[in-house]
């Protein structure tokens, strides 16, 4: 089971030198869904319509599950594939990479592209800042006021700070867990309550 993973934290730019009097642009930035990974694509279009091709390649989700890549008018293989390939080679996801051309009058062939679109795109992700993405499980725990206190120093103990609670007849507390740390949790949480407090797994 995958646990976390690596994306972009922010958007950048960056050009390599000419290759063959063509310019190549590249644009990557973190996204989050298809939705948002064509957003991105049409602002750069629009943002440099007088380029001849915008090749892309995206993966999403944990470990790349999902992924898409086009060669936008370039000959097949020569284009997304390459900047797809330069993003699974550093294992990130949820992140796009846009590769702009402007055509410099003198044609590159298959391999020429294959190097200029990858090694573009392999520039601009060499810089690009990283976060990593911690996966987590959304639990809920209940118990009586008299237990507050152990409760709390457990959640210290993890480095963990409820995103809701609710102080009714009761604590109720919810959590986002990192995935490795929600069974020790729950374990942890049933001894300090000695079986007083209730813990519940959400679901997504």
């Amino acid at each position: 089971m995958i646990e976390r993973y690596w994306t972009l934290a922010a958007e950048l730019e960056h050009e390599i030198d000419k290759v063959k009097g063509s310019r190549f642009l590249a644009t990557v930035a973190p996204v989050r869904s298809p939705e948002e990974a064509q957003a991105l694509l049409e602002r750069v279009r629009k943002r440099y319509h007088d380029a001849r091709h915008h090749g892309v390649a995206w993966r999403l989700g944990p470990g790349g599950a999902r992924e898409r890549f086009s060669d936008d008018g370039e000959p097949a293989g020569s284009t997304g594939r390459p900047i797809l390939a330069e993003l699974a080679g550093r294992e990130l996801s949820d992140a796009i990479v846009v590769v702009t051309r402007w055509f410099g009058g003198t044609k590159l062939g298959v391999g020429g592209l294959v190097r200029a679109y990858g090694g573009a795109a392999a520039a601009a992700l060499d810089l690009a800042p990283r976060r990593e993405v911690v996966l987590c499980e959304r639990v809920t725990l209940a118990h009586p006021y008299e237990c507050a206190g152990a409760v709390e120093g457990l959640l210290a103990e993890y480095a963990l700070r409820p995103v809701a609670a609710d102080y009714g007849a009761a604590v109720a507390l919810t959590l986002e867990v990192p995935l490795t740390a929600v069974e020790p949790l729950l374990e942890a949480y049933r001894d300090r309550t000695a079986g007083r407090g209730r813990a519940a797994r959400v679901s997504s």
